[in-house]
C-alpha cells in the first residue's frame, strides 16, 4: 500500500498579480502566476468562485487539494476573512484558511511570529496577538492613509510641493516633476489632477518614481517626504506593539519599498529610533511560501 502524500496549495493574490503554488512533500507540483483581475474580496461567493477557478485552472487534470491557504489582498477584516473561507470550504471540501496577503510574510521568513510589513500601492503591517487573534494596522487606501505605499508618497509629494508653493518658493524638482508627470501647467493644478483620478491608488502610486528622482537630484521636499514616509511605515510597528503583538522580528515587503534605497533606509532609521529592539527583514523568497505553510498547518 503506497503512503498519500497531501496535496497543499497556497495562493497570494495581490493587487496586481496572483500566485498560487501547490506542493506534494517537498515537490512543487504547480507554480502558477497570473493577473488578479476579476478579484472581488468584497463578494465571498465571487471571491471562493474565482479562487476555485483558479485552483482548478492551475493544477494537473484529476488532481484535489487537501488543503488550501490563501493570502488575499484587500481582505481587511477577520469576518471578511471568515466569509471568502467558508465559501472556499463548501466549494472544494478540504479546510481551507483566508488571511490578508500581509499576514503570509511571518510563515514565508519561516517565523512563528512577528509583524509583516507591506509598502507597495498602498502599507498595511499585520501581526498576531498572543491568544492567536489576527490584528492590522493601517491599509485605509490613498485618499485616507497608504502612508509610506507609493500612492501615499505621491499625495504626500503633491501636499509638500503645493505648501511650497504656498509659502512663495519657486518650484523645485520635486513640484517640476509632479508638473510633468501629471501633464498640468503649474503647482496649483496638481490639486484638480489628483481629484480627477478614476483608479486613485493606482493613478497616484505609478508617479511615486517621481519622488525618488527629485531627492536624487537633491530636492530637500522629497527628501523630507520620503523620511516622514518611513516614520509613518514605523508608526505601523508602533501601534501594533502597543496593543500586544510581538515585535522583534519585522518582514518587511513591497515592491516601493524594496525598490526605493531610500525609503527602506529611512523605515530601518524609523524603526530603530520608535521601536529600538524591532529587527527588520527584507522578504527573500516569494510570500506565498507563507500561504504554503499555513496550508500545511491546516492538514
Amino acid at each position: 500500500m503506497q503512503d498519500f502524500t497531501p496535496l497543499v496549495v497556497g495562493i497570494d493574490v495581490g493587487g496586481t498579480k496572483t500566485h498560487l503554488r501547490a506542493c506534494a512533500g517537498t515537490d512543487v507540483v504547480a507554480d502558477h502566476i497570473r493577473a488578479s483581475s476579476g478579484w472581488r474580496p468584497h463578494d465571498p461567493v465571487a471571491a471562493a468562485d474565482w479562487l476555485t477557478a483558479l485552483i482548478h485552472d492551475a493544477l494537473p487534470a484529476h488532481t484535489r487539494p487537501s488543503a488550501v491557504a490563501v493570502g488575499g489582498h484587500a481582505c481587511e477584516t477577520p469576518r471578511q476573512c471568515a466569509g471568502i473561507r467558508a465559501a472556499l470550504e463548501e466549494r472544494l471540501k478540504v479546510p481551507a484558511l483566508v488571511v490578508g496577503d500581509a499576514e503570509l510574510l511571518v510563515p514565508a521568513a519561516g517565523l512563528d511570529k512577528g509583524v509583516g510589513l507591506v509598502a507597495g500601492t498602498g502599507s498595511v503591517a499585520v501581526g498576531l496577538l498572543a491568544d492567536g487573534d489576527r490584528l492590522q494596522v493601517g491599509g485605509w487606501g490613498a485618499v485616507l492613509g497608504d502612508e509610506g505605499g507609493a500612492a501615499g508618497l505621491v499625495r504626500e509629494a503633491a501636499r509638500a510641493a503645493w505648501a511650497a508653493h504656498d509659502r512663495g518658493e519657486a518650484p523645485d524638482q520635486l513640484a517640476l516633476g509632479l508638473v510633468e508627470a501629471f501633464g498640468v501647467a503649474e503647482v496649483p493644478a496638481l490639486g484638480a489632477a489628483l481629484e480627477s483620478a478614476s483608479d486613485v491608488s493606482a493613478d497616484w502610486g505609478r508617479h511615486a518614481r517621481v519622488v525618488f528622482t527629485a531627492a536624487d537630484a537633491g530636492s530637500l521636499l522629497a527628501r523630507e517626504v520620503i523620511a516622514e514616509a518611513g516614520r509613518s511605515l514605523a508608526a505601523l510597528v508602533v501601534r501594533l506593539a502597543e496593543r500586544g503583538v510581538p515585535v522583534d522580528d519585522v518582514v518587511v515587503s513591497g515592491g516601493t519599498v524594496l525598490a526605493q534605497p531610500l525609503l527602506y533606509d529611512a523605515l530601518t532609521n524609523a524603526l530603530a529610533e520608535q521601536v529600538p529592539g524591532a529587527r527588520p527583514w527584507p522578504i527573500q523568497v516569494p510570500p506565498v511560501e507563507g500561504a504554503v505553510a499555513l496550508a500545511r498547518s491546516i492538514l
